[in-house]
């Protein structure tokens, strides 16, 4: 018998077409089923649709909305009141924007707590700790105390998970729940929700557009396009023998670990040469603010990287990856060290002299969105770099400069008259390139600028990023946590733990015979594709 069923679902606004078209699965008790498909195909929707948490303009219609016996659509919300958090409940997939960032974690798992139950002070807090302690968050009992902002990515998904969990639902709805976290702390939140599903029985419905993580957790698969579910059936015969057009495009789309067994080893001058970098945050205590210590978020690094070749730069979060990419480019300050470009101290320069050299190396942050000033045109956002930097260029001459290269990163001319909240992720990525393309630089920085897109969207970027390198002669440092991304784009890997490069070498031989046993957890993480 089925736990929770959908028949003939359609979401719709005004007069627009359906973001949810007719769509018809069920879910059983106790198993874990995957509504896969790319951003916009109307996944989150569905999982909104399903607790009642729709937009109030959204026009809803259904043949059947059903939890076990009981009919969800003829409910008033007192009594969704009662069904929310307490027998469905829902992992939204960014944390956080979606904990109260003025409560405290503790508070804010006992708030879902006296909402469903009853608990006397003691025994309230003692779940509190409990439910942390059962999602492995380390010192939870000390925790408790502590807000949104003091904890990791990792830890903050584990308190989404624990707040979900809280009310002992039958159904957990998991929308997103690892998007943007290492492999590591990916494979340990599927193993949390694996153990808490086989120690609660609870269903678990499982929302992603990552088909490897999806592969290695479900039983049943419905794959999502336009609104529309075009194939649903068991994970295996889905993701081994897809029939739609669409599933087959996104199983091709997946970025392979064996991409990288056949890439030749060609040796080039080295255009990036750091030696011995540091960058150092002090930990300040007492009244007076004293140091008492150093954060050595990048600790004595030395790596090169070749005329027109890729090296990527992976670990988990917080190893100093990113804030390494900014120090080069004197976006933070940094404690010592030598950067050399093409021969030049970057290291030492200063003023007029930095300046001039910031044409020659770019970078492309994580967030598109958020790295772009959302009250500004595209073309606006594009024609800045050129502006500083090439303050001669006449304006007729920057602004068909900007138009070639937004036709150079495949969107069209009138782009540039639009703004950033008018595209989606993935477009917003190929402006981002735009932008650092457009002073012709020799080496650009990509801090994660795959991670979040769904996989046909990540392949186009990929695409673009070594089309642009063959033709251009560009070298990359790549910054990412994903090692199939690195298998498909990379030369050389270099794989950074706790602010040091643990180890470093081609790509082929990092990813098929790693010496490091660090190396060989991150390798070890990775979703295995059926």
């Amino acid at each position: 018998m089925s736990l929770f069923a959908v028949e003939n679902l359609t979401i719709r606004f005004g007069d627009a077409p359906p973001v949810v078209d007719k769509i018809t699965f069920e879910i059983h008790a106790g198993e874990t089923f995957a509504l896969v498909g790319e951003s916009g195909s109307g996944k989150s929707m569905t999982a909104l649709a399903a607790l009642n948490l729709l937009p109030h303009n959204a026009i809803t219609e259904s043949k059947t909305r059903r939890l076990e016996n009981e009919n969800l659509a003829e409910l008033s919300e007192k009594a969704w009141c009662k069904i929310r958090g307490r027998r469905i409940a829902i992992i939204f997939q960014d944390p956080i924007s979606s904990l109260n960032p003025v409560m405290t974690i503790g508070q804010q798992i006992a708030e879902v707590l006296n909402l469903h139950f009853k608990f006397s002070k003691t025994e309230l807090k003692n779940r509190v700790v409990e439910l942390l302690q059962q999602v492995e968050l380390p010192n939870a009992a000390q925790r408790i105390k502590d807000y949104p902002h003091q904890l990791s990515g990792g830890q903050r998904q584990r308190v989404m998970i624990a707040l979900a969990l809280a009310g002992k639902p039958d159904l957990l709805i998991a929308d997103e729940p690892t998007t943007a976290l290492d492999v590591t702390i990916q494979a340990q939140i599927l193993e949390l929700l694996r153990n808490i599903q086989a120690q609660t029985g609870m269903a678990l419905w499982l929302i992603s557009h990552d088909l490897a993580l999806v592969s290695s957790i479900a039983n049943r698969v419905s794959v999502m396009q336009n609104g529309k579910i075009v194939e649903t059936g068991e994970a295996k015969s889905i993701f081994q023998n897809p029939q739609h057009p669409y599933t087959q495009k996104l199983v091709a789309a997946l970025p392979s670990m064996k991409s990288c067994e056949n890439k030749e080893i060609i040796v080039k001058p080295s255009l990036l040469e750091v030696q011995n970098f540091h960058c150092h945050y002090p930990i300040r205590k007492g009244i007076l603010k004293r140091v008492v210590d150093y954060v050595r978020a990048v600790d004595g690094v030395s790596f090169s990287l070749q005329k027109g070749k890729t090296l990527a730069l992976v670990g988990e979060s917080g190893c100093g990856k990113t804030t390494l990419g900014k120090a080069l480019l004197h976006l933070i300050p940094s404690n010592g060290g030598e950067v050399f470009l093409n021969g030049i101290a970057l290291h030492s320069l200063t003023g007029e002299a930095l300046r001039q050299q910031r044409a020659e190396i770019q970078i492309v942050f994580q967030d598109p969105f958020s790295s772009m000033n959302p009250r500004m045109l595209i073309g606006e956002i594009i024609a800045e770099g050129l502006q500083a930097l090439r303050p001669e260029m006449p304006v007729t001459e920057r602004e068909m400069r900007v138009a070639a290269l937004l036709k150079r990163v495949e969107l069209p001319e009138e782009a540039m008259y639009r703004y950033p909240h008018e595209f989606s992720g993935g477009q917003r990525q190929r402006i981002c390139i735009a932008r650092a393309l457009a002073v012709e630089p020799k080496v650009i920085i990509c801090d994660e600028p795959t991670s979040a897109l769904d996989v046909s969207v990540q392949a186009q970027i990929i695409q673009l990023l070594k089309t642009l390198q063959r033709e251009q002669g560009m070298s990359y440092l790549f910054i990412t946590h994903d090692l199939g991304v690195v298998a498909e784009i990379a030369d050389d890997v270099a794989v950074m733990y706790k602010g040091k490069i643990v180890e470093n070498g081609s790509v082929k031989q990092v990813l098929t015979t790693p010496q490091h046993p660090y190396t060989q957890k991150l390798l070890a993480a990775v979703p295995k594709f059926l």
